[in-house]
């Protein structure tokens, strides 16, 4: 049997692989949300364009995209390894409480966006458009903090609470 965890050097915390692979999928999220925001923010920004419906149909269809990778990430902290670490530091106050409450944030305002881009009007002018783009651009900053919080406080708190036994089972329920 493989040790599912071994300590890392004095240059950080060497995650277990249940946390490891969490920490993994940041990475092609990331990539997803700096592409999701470099389109909204050119929305509603510029003159050339009268009528942005298009544009933020296209916006659209990514942040779907977007929200299909994050939704089964987040439900994985969430599920699995949230409650995990709230029997040891509690689930309301702390990094738990705030954790779940920048989820709730980010997909508010992504979902907020869909809703009211379910069924664009045929002309939509730069000042709606711009109002619907600040709604992704504000998920993506709430998302970036999020995860360089993740990275560097909640998993590296999680390697040192959890015991084995738990890492192991955490690895095994994110796969289920």
């Amino acid at each position: 049997m493989h040790s599912f965890c071994h300590m890392g050097g004095p240059e950080g915390v060497e995650l277990c692989a249940g946390l490891a692979q969490l920490k993994q999928e940041h990475g092609p999220l990331r990539v997803q949300m700096e592409q999701l925001l470099a389109f909204a923010e050119t929305i509603g920004r510029g003159t050339e364009i009268s009528n942005w419906r298009e544009p933020l149909a296209e916006l659209r269809e990514k942040v779907e995209s977007f929200v299909a990778a994050l939704d089964p990430h987040s439900e994985r902290e969430e599920g699995v390894l949230f409650p995990m670490m709230a029997e040891y530091i509690g689930r309301t106050t702390g990094p738990i409480a705030v954790m779940e409450y920048e989820h709730e944030q980010a997909k508010a305002r992504l979902s907020m966006f869909l809703e009211k881009t379910t069924h664009l009007p045929e002309t939509v002018d730069s000042e709606q458009a711009l109002t619907l783009a600040d709604a992704v651009i504000e998920a993506h900053h709430i998302l970036d903090e999020h995860f360089m919080k993740e990275e560097n406080v909640l998993f590296p708190m999680a390697e040192r609470l959890l015991s084995d036994e738990e890492k192991e089972e955490l690895f095994a329920r994110i796969y289920e």
